[in-house]
Order: structure tokens, then sequence, then C-alpha cells
């Protein structure tokens, strides 16, 4: 009986993980991850809020990579303010990372 249960409990924890939004990349968690992750506030906003703020916007990706490549607050009231460039993401990081950001809204 209790290898059953476990087995229903695993997978369980299976499908609600496959459900969940994608990781967030690499280059996310090396050039951001210190200040933002993809569903909770840290320093900066979550990226599923920003993809929220954005989501039907067709010019999403390159207001995100403005605000990237610019620094700054743009709107969130969290304090301070994102300096730029993150860490030192180059161009083509960037470019990535606001991709996967303004897509995460669509995947729910």
């Amino acid at each position: 009986m209790k290898s059953a249960y476990a087995s229903m409990l695993v997978a369980g924890l299976m499908f609600s993980g496959a459900a969940m939004a994608a990781d967030m990349p690499a280059v996310g968690k090396a050039k951001c991850g210190a200040c933002h992750a993809i569903e909770k506030k840290v320093i900066g906003p979550a990226w599923m809020e920003v993809s929220k703020k954005y989501k039907g916007d067709p010019e999403a990706v390159n207001k995100i990579v403005m605000n990237v490549v610019n620094g700054g607050a743009y709107g969130w009231k969290t304090g301070t303010t994102m300096p730029a460039r993150g860490l030192g993401a180059n161009d083509a990081e960037i470019q990535k990372l606001a991709a996967f950001i303004a897509g995460l809204a669509n995947e729910q």
C-alpha cells in the first residue's frame, strides 16, 4: 500500500512539474538570477509579471531589450533600479532572454 501511495505521489509531482513554466536559461541564471526569478519577485520583478505586462504587445521583445540595455525601474516599485545591461549581458544574450521573458505569459 505504501509503495502504491508513493508511486501516485511521484507521478503527481512529475505531472505538476511538467505543467510549470520553463526553467530560466543558463545565461539568465548567470546574468540575471541574483535579482530575478521566473515566478517570484526577488529584488527585481518576477519575469512572469514582466511577461504579463507586455502580453499582446507586438513590440514586447524590443521593449524588454531596451529596458535591459538602458536599465531603470520602468514603473516597477521595487525600491531599486536595474543597472544597464544587468550584470554585463551582451546584445545576443539580452535578445535571447527578452524573447524568453516575453513568451512566458503565452505558455499559461
